[in-house]
């Protein structure tokens, strides 16, 4: 008797507990209601977007009335679109909570470029904003115009940037593009050759790139092609996308410059990508009354493409040094912009490379970690 009590009491605990169960369980609300009212920017307004300087623009718009937590998006779309496919979307400010978003003109900038609004022209797009909780999501009831007009420059800007074309050390096939140093957002730079020809400039060496050209010698364009003509010269090239322009600047010498003579002691050829080496020569460190100095740094004569030459001067980061040994830091002998005093911010040369022949050489190749300069016994 005692045995059917405790089994009948069981069963009553166990069915108590599936029928709590059952009534705890709900199905889950993915109802949500729409944005009803954008505040700002307001319809039609209009920005003369600075992507790199220009203040971020504020958006807002009324909350949801949906009880439950959602998450809210700017939507941007053609001014005839639909938003049923926006071409960017933006989270809203607080991980998508807050009925605000925080856009930089550098997004206004790319949207505009995939509305299809060229750069230094005036055009149009909208915005709404899209709500969503779970798997449901609605865009606003209202939308808003923004007119824009955009800057030179491109608005999406690729990692990377090649030189491809028959001008170029590697030829015409693309597979074999000359990679640039990238030296900032949308920045690049290359010292390289060019000889009669034509070149481009890509964003990949694969595939189907996006394709650049250089109109003028001081404005990049999409698409096209540059011609050269004359004589094969070596350049640094130098590319800022963010606002469409380019400087080709000649590279006319390298000079070996021996800060106790004062003078340079010989100029070093180009040997190919991005390279200058003299192979060969005999050091000689100058003796002085103060015993050998060995200080030494690079003049480089330039000349811009109206035909003006000047002077650049390339040394060490440290004003003065220490002579190098064989354990000395790679980081020795990198090269760096200096001024045109004699002695100040000079190498100093191995001293068991006196009245040896040597290869100096001077590299200045996309692809290492900063430009350096070597002395190599023979």
């Amino acid at each position: 008797m005692k045995t059917f009590i405790k089994l009948s009491i069981m069963i009553i605990l166990i069915t108590m507990a599936f029928t709590s169960c059952k009534k705890d369980t709900r199905a889950l609300n993915t109802d949500v209601a729409p944005v009803t009212a954008l505040n700002a920017p307001t319809n039609q307004a209009s920005f003369n977007l600075q992507p790199t300087t220009g203040p971020s623009v504020l958006f807002t718009w009324n909350a949801s009335t949906t009880q439950d937590l959602v998450l809210y998006e700017v939507a941007f779309d053609k001014s005839d679109g639909d938003f049923s496919k926006p071409i960017y979307k933006v989270l809203s400010d607080g991980s998508g909570v807050q009925p605000q978003a925080t856009i930089t003109q550098k997004v206004l900038n790319t949207v505009a470029s995939l509305a299809g609004i060229a750069s230094l022209s005036t055009g149009t797009f909208k915005w709404a904003v899209i709500t969503s909780k779970a798997t449901n999501a609605k865009v606003s009831g209202d939308s808003h115009i923004i007119q824009v007009t955009r800057p030179a420059g491109f608005a999406i800007l690729p990692n990377t940037l090649y030189l491809s074309g028959t001008a170029t050390e590697q030829g015409d096939d693309i597979t074999k593009g000359i990679a640039f140093k990238k030296t900032g957002d949308g920045t690049f730079e290359l010292y390289t050759s060019l000889q009669p020809g034509s070149y481009t400039l890509v964003d990949k060496n694969s595939g189907s790139p996006t394709v650049y050209s250089i109109q003028n010698n001081t404005m990049v364009v999409a698409g096209g092609s540059t011609a050269i003509t004359g004589t094969k010269n070596v350049y640094r090239i130098s590319i800022d996308l963010s606002n469409a322009a380019a400087t080709l600047t000649q590279i006319v010498s390298v000079g070996f410059f021996s800060a106790p003579d004062n003078k340079v002691y010989f100029t070093l050829p180009y040997i190919g990508n991005s390279q200058w080496e003299i192979a060969n020569t005999t050091i000689v460190i100058p003796k002085e009354s103060y015993g050998l100095d060995s200080r030494y740094k690079y003049k480089f004569v330039v000349m811009d493409s109206a035909g003006n030459q000047s002077v650049e001067w390339y040394g060490s980061v440290n004003s003065d040094n220490p002579d190098p040994s064989a354990t000395s830091p790679l980081s020795y002998y990198y090269m760096y912009p200096v001024d045109n005093s004699q002695y100040n911010f000079c190498f100093k040369i191995i001293p068991t490379a006196n009245n040896r022949n040597c290869n100096v050489n001077v590299n200045y190749s996309p692809g290492i970690a900063n430009y350096t300069n070597t002395i190599t016994i023979k």
